[in-house]
């Protein structure tokens, strides 16, 4: 029996990269799987690999940074399966690299709407579900840019380090209702997110970077932090509320 045996979950941002990793993942381990994205086809890519493979999903087409949107998915969620047992608000975007007073308005206003309105809107949306069935597991995409300054990325370690404490006070007014809210502090993970901000660097300097910036001396693969995702999202971590979790190779500790 797999570790999300009879599970129902939502997983945003699930078209490509990290998110897709974790969609294929719970599958396997017996979850049903609701895939969320903004981005139709690729979602639905990941969808029919997951019923191809003989697992469960759904795909519902989702903006993140519109409450409305993220309130039908999780209501569209438990009306088809009745209950929801976990919530991965992975969604986000890089946005403009640029010094903080370069920094557009829009592009601010669009980062904090995905990465960080994106995460409030879920655990908003998924508590209630949860309650109804007695609890679940609800976990958020950070970054290691919550804990790191990156310079160029203002509004984007913002968001991030929004979400570490939008974490720990979720965490800590759920925790005795059976609710456990976590996040993931990825590092440099080869996804197409990372992959656009490394097509900003003169492809000589790429390798140095990637060696300089991960004592392990390569990049992070998505699936790499599924697996963290997975411990996150099944009974494994049933002592682990509030916590934001590293999978980045080393580089906060440097």
């Amino acid at each position: 029996m797999g570790k999300l045996e009879g599970k129902v979950t939502i997983v945003t941002g699930s078209a490509t990269g990290m998110g897709r990793a974790a969609a294929l993942l719970f599958a396997k381990e017996g979850a049903t799987v609701v895939v969320a994205d903004y981005d139709e086809a690729k979602g639905r890519e990941t969808t029919d690999d997951i019923v191809r493979d003989g697992g469960k999903a759904t795909f519902i087409k989702t903006d993140v940074s519109r409450a409305e949107e993220v309130e039908a998915l999780v209501n569209q969620t438990v009306v088809t399966y009745g209950r929801l047992d976990v919530m991965y608000n992975n969604a986000g975007i890089l946005g403009q690299v640029a010094p903080t007073a370069d920094c557009s308005l829009e592009n601010w206003r669009r980062i904090i709407s995905v990465n960080l309105d994106g995460v409030f809107h879920g655990i908003k949306y998924a508590v209630p579900a949860m309650l109804k069935s007695g609890g679940g597991s609800i976990i958020n995409t950070a970054s290691n840019a919550s804990l790191v300054g990156f310079p160029g990325l203002p509004a984007y370690c913002a968001s991030k380090g929004g979400v570490i404490q939008l974490t720990k006070a979720a965490a800590l007014e759920y925790a005795q209702q059976g609710i456990r809210v976590n996040c993931i502090c990825p590092g440099g993970i080869q996804t197409p997110l990372v992959e656009g901000m490394q097509g900003q660097v003169p492809e000589e300097q790429r390798q140095t970077m990637v060696q300089m910036m991960h004592p392990i001396g390569r990049m992070g693969q998505p699936e790499e932090v599924a697996r963290l995702a997975l411990f996150l999202a099944s009974d494994d971590s049933s002592f682990c509320t509030g916590a934001p979790f590293i999978v980045d190779g080393g580089m906060v500790a440097q």
